[in-house]
């Protein structure tokens, strides 16, 4: 099973070699593929063969490219995820508006509890007492908009009265590029299930090629909010990156098991698709925070 996440930040020649991604610097590093669940190309002074990108599309390995200021800025996504990918799409494409909207209501729902149990962690008491609040008032698809409310409510408990999400500091550098390693990981998993990530539940921006995974990374924020809030980052470089890489190796709780975020991902994506074919939200199986 993939589990590794590899970061190369330097100078360096990547190619393919019997099952391993061999990594040419100063000396010669072999690793094997098959452990390889993402790989991030941090510099843009990194040259990777056709051969090997062959194989690690084949390998389902996310591969993420980041821009000169080692920033992700785009991936590596495969045409096809599964052998039935036609059957998946045109069932996707089907997807009844009443089951799409009652997915995303337990969704937006688990998000907001998610908040609110970690700003009840935080001694927040008096905001998380809101967003459970607002949970109760959940009406279908989330009509009243409780996301929008919950998230003022929560950003200003958690980074002050005066942050907001759309300013130029490091704490938003630091949310948006953990929002961007859950993001990657959840479009991993919609490809590898064979499911167009374009087509969302929700989300249905014409510009976004990530719709779906817009949606279904929903609840998985708050783990990249812990972390942001631990770190407290003055700035917001390659050390923070590193640190803000681990929350994929975080171990959570799902299905009474417990499994790397990673993993958990997986599971959790494939019960989304479950109860979205089988027309059952009892079968969404949600993470939980050890």
């Amino acid at each position: 099973m993939s589990w590794r996440t590899i970061v190369i930040s330097n100078s360096a020649k990547l190619d393919y070699e019997m099952g391993f991604m061999v990594v040419r610097r100063e000396g010669i590093k072999k690793i094997y593929i098959n452990e390889i669940a993402v790989l991030m190309i941090e510099s843009t002074a990194v040259s990777l063969t056709a051969a090997l990108l062959s194989e690690l599309t084949k390998k389902k390995v996310k591969v993420i490219f980041c821009d000169e200021k080692r920033n992700p800025s785009s991936e590596l996504l495969p045409y096809y995820g599964a052998h039935d990918t036609s059957a998946k799409i045109r069932n996707q494409i089907a997807w009844p508006e009443d089951i799409r909207k009652a997915v995303w209501t337990e969704i937006v729902t688990d998000k907001i509890r998610k908040q609110a149990e970690h700003l009840a962690f935080r001694n927040k008491k008096e905001e998380s007492k809101l967003l459970f609040q607002y949970i109760s008032e959940m009406e279908f698809a989330d009509e009243s908009n409780r996301e929008g409310h919950a998230a003022k409510v929560y950003f200003n408990a958690l980074f002050g009265k005066d942050f907001t999400r759309t300013t130029d500091s490091s704490i938003n550098s630091a949310l948006n590029y953990g929002y961007s390693l859950i993001l990657s990981a959840v479009n991993r998993e919609v490809t590898y299930n064979g499911y167009l990530t374009q087509l969302g539940l929700f989300h249905d921006n014409m510009f976004n090629p990530f719709n779906l995974g817009s949606d279904l990374m929903e609840p998985f924020r708050p783990v990249v909010d812990r972390c942001v809030y631990e770190m407290k980052p003055e700035k917001f470089d390659h050390e923070e990156k590193m640190e803000l890489l681990k929350i994929l190796q975080k171990e959570v709780k799902i299905d009474d098991r417990t499994e790397l975020l990673s993993r958990a991902i997986a599971v959790y994506c494939r019960s989304i698709f479950d109860a979205l074919n089988n027309r059952d939200v009892s079968l969404i199986k949600l993470y939980y925070e050890l």
